[in-house]
């Protein structure tokens, strides 16, 4: 039976059509607009010629960019950090949420243990403790410098635990029942129906590991060992110029803070850009079913 839409409907649904279209373009234009200036001159943008459109087009921003072997060193550095940081941080992340989702009567202690991970939310030994533990456990200059000390993100496991707890108990129950023990029940049952929850906190953990560049620039001793938006902070940022060749001066003498600046965020963007449409359609889901619940 066919569906007739009332006139009114007709004009709640395109007032509705026609905002949404205004904020995608008002959310589209700034990274429009930073896509042209990374495409145009330093004195163009300097001088604030630029719109949505390259003005005086060059590739000098990127020429920079990718020119070096050390941009393409960092570049893989920061392709393993998010690789090993995102695979280790799920897995630690599931098995801590699955025995803290449970009830008192079955895990007993359970809110001691949740506490423990809490208090780190709460309070913070600081940043020299942080660095001196590193450099006891011989980790400083390592790929694992970066991806072991924040290998359990607190809030993650509290996002999962309390979506495994919206879970209908009788699906473990039944498992139980059919002789299952708690590591088929976790990667048989809970891991299938919580994807929304999963692919959230993997967008989470990927953007993390991707944009920081902090603890890169405190715990790397050799230039060659910066992931990437640590290694772009130091020519970009600190205009750092010793591993800089006079070839490269010309490039540089081309760009201005915006063009680099422009150009830096679709390099730090790109990937997660390619990944995220993958992703989008368990994100809302995925916060809204894992923040419900005490």
């Amino acid at each position: 039976m066919a569906y007739k839409m009332s006139r009114g409907r007709k004009l709640f649904l395109m007032f509705n059509y026609t905002l949404l279209a205004l904020l995608s373009i008002v959310c589209i234009l700034p990274m429009i607009h930073l896509l042209a200036l990374s495409f145009s001159s330093g004195s163009a943008a300097a001088a604030g010629k630029v719109s949505i459109w390259p003005v005086e087009f060059t590739t000098a921003a990127y020429d920079n960019i990718f020119g070096k072997k050390e941009y393409f060193s960092a570049f893989m550095v920061s392709v393993k950090r998010v690789f090993l940081g995102t695979s280790i941080s799920m897995l630690l992340t599931v098995l801590a949420a699955y025995p803290l989702s449970k009830e008192s009567n079955q895990f007993r202690f359970r809110t001691v243990y949740a506490w423990f991970f809490v208090i780190t939310i709460l309070f913070n030994g600081g940043l020299i403790p942080w660095y001196m533990t590193i450099k006891a456990t011989g980790l400083l200059d390592s790929i694992w410098a970066l991806v072991l000390p924040g290998a359990v993100p607190v809030f993650n496991v509290i996002l999962l635990l309390n979506f495994y707890r919206g879970l209908p108990k009788e699906l473990e129950e039944s498992a139980k029942m059919d002789g299952a023990n708690h590591f088929v029940t976790l990667f048989k049952i809970y891991l299938p129906l919580s994807l929304p929850a999963l692919a959230t906190i993997v967008l989470f953990t990927m953007v993390g590991h991707w944009n920081s560049w902090f603890d890169g620039l405190v715990l790397m001793n050799r230039p060659e060992n910066y992931p990437l938006q640590t290694f772009l902070q130091t020519i970009i940022i600190k205009k750092d110029f010793r591993f800089i060749s006079s070839q490269e001066l010309d490039i540089l003498r081309q760009l201005s803070d915006r063009t680099s600046t422009a150009a830096q965020i679709f390099v730090a963007a790109f990937p997660i850009l390619l990944v995220y449409p993958f992703l989008q359609r368990f994100f809302v889901k995925g916060i809204v079913l894992g923040s419900v619940k005490e």
